[in-house]
């Protein structure tokens, strides 16, 4: 469902609603990445032309065909950025006129260089070095390669002692919005959930928060890991609205580890899969977002949204942290779940034509003049 009613809809309620995000806190955390963008070389003409490999099945045979022998791949950085499901969505909030409070590993004791205009637009705390992502990038997809090691320094220990467990029970308090994204790399997040439900939740006052979680492709994580923080996930719903928000593959994964039928990748099979994952984790909303269409499913029903795709994006590294990002200011505004979803899409339908972060006047524009 994507028709010009619901998209004239949208803009007039985010038109309308235009003054409030400026209103509204958001905490974020607790990751941080430095990201470079890379292309790979297929062939290369002179010092400053080549053709890309656009496709990752290209990359795939050419490290295949060099089995038992060896090969030369070249990588051409077309970008290095502030990275990490967390700082990508805080920034993204930022654009759109939240409050933004942010605490991860962007450098440790300074920060990082490329967190500095983030800095500008959030309040930012950092308690550890970032970690580094070589993004290779193609048009079909792209391969995260990370160094990991800093992220284990984000633990409950270095927060309270970096950071303090006042300070962090202050910013959940004054928050309308919490996220805790990027729980598979950052080992330590686990026991800082418990403890942030052990320790502050009881704590909290005044009305209900949103509460925003991206488990971020726990593929190399055991089962038993998964299932105790889908257990925890559902937890946090005695306090907040809890959101949880999956890419298809991660909703394969979290549905295997469930116990669900995953083998229907359709529309209509990725809605069963979300019905199930939301009777299982009774959290309020439940969200999986394909690259061409989203949904999510609440106890408002379900509601499938599909995007405006572009099949030559011009970057795709951080496309999910700015659905994510458009779809929880939506859910804040009070958009119902059609509504959310599409802001979610027109986000990261903006960011990857332009690499940059859409303001919510950005949006708008999108909507009313949808591409073809």
């Amino acid at each position: 469902m994507n028709t010009p009613e619901l998209r004239q809809r949208c803009a007039a309620q985010l038109q309308a609603a235009a003054g409030r995000p400026a209103q509204l806190r958001a905490f974020v955390g607790l990751d941080g990445f430095v990201d470079e963008i890379l292309h790979v070389v297929d062939k290369r003409e002179s010092a400053g032309k080549y053709h890309r490999l656009a496709k990752m099945e290209q990359w795939g045979n050419r490290i295949s065909a060099a089995a038992g022998k060896s090969t030369n791949i070249e990588l051409v950085s077309q970008l290095t950025k502030l990275g990490g499901n967390g700082p990508i969505m805080a920034n993204a909030l930022a654009n759109f006129g939240l409050k933004v409070s942010y605490l991860g590993n962007l450098g440790y004791p300074n920060l990082h260089p490329v967190f500095a205009d983030f800095a500008k637009v959030a309040d930012v705390t950092s308690i550890a070095e970032p970690g580094y992502t070589d993004a290779v990038e193609f048009e079909d997809g792209k391969v995260m390669l990370g160094k990991h090691k800093a992220l284990r320094e984000v633990n409950w220990t270095n927060l309270h002692q970096r950071f303090g467990h006042d300070k962090f029970a202050a910013r959940i308090s004054e928050a309308n919005f919490v996220a805790f994204v990027n729980w598979t790399m950052l080992t330590g997040m686990t026991d800082i959930w418990a403890a942030t439900l052990r320790e502050i939740c009881p704590k909290l006052s005044g009305p209900r928060r949103a509460l925003f979680f991206d488990l971020a492709d726990p593929e190399k994580r055991t089962r038993e890991d998964i299932a105790a923080a889908l257990k925890l996930i559902a937890a946090f719903e005695k306090y907040f609205d809890v959101l949880l928000g999956l890419n298809e593959k991660e909703s394969s994964e979290v549905g295997n580890v469930l116990g669900l039928d995953t083998s229907d990748h359709s529309p209509a099979g990725l809605v069963k899969v979300g019905e199930q994952i939301h009777q299982l984790v009774p959290v309020n909303t439940i969200v999986i977002h394909p690259t061409h269409y989203a949904l999510a499913v609440s106890a408002a029903g379900s509601a499938v949204v599909e995007g405006p795709f572009t099949p030559k994006p011009l970057i795709t590294t951080g496309a999910g942290d700015h659905f994510n990002a458009g779809f929880c200011l939506a859910k804040l505004l009070g958009l119902d779940n059609a509504g959310s979803v599409l802001a979610g899409v027109t986000t990261s339908g903006f960011y990857v034509r332009t690499a940059k972060s859409p303001s919510v006047s950005d949006l708008i524009s999108l909507l009313n003049d949808w591409p073809k």
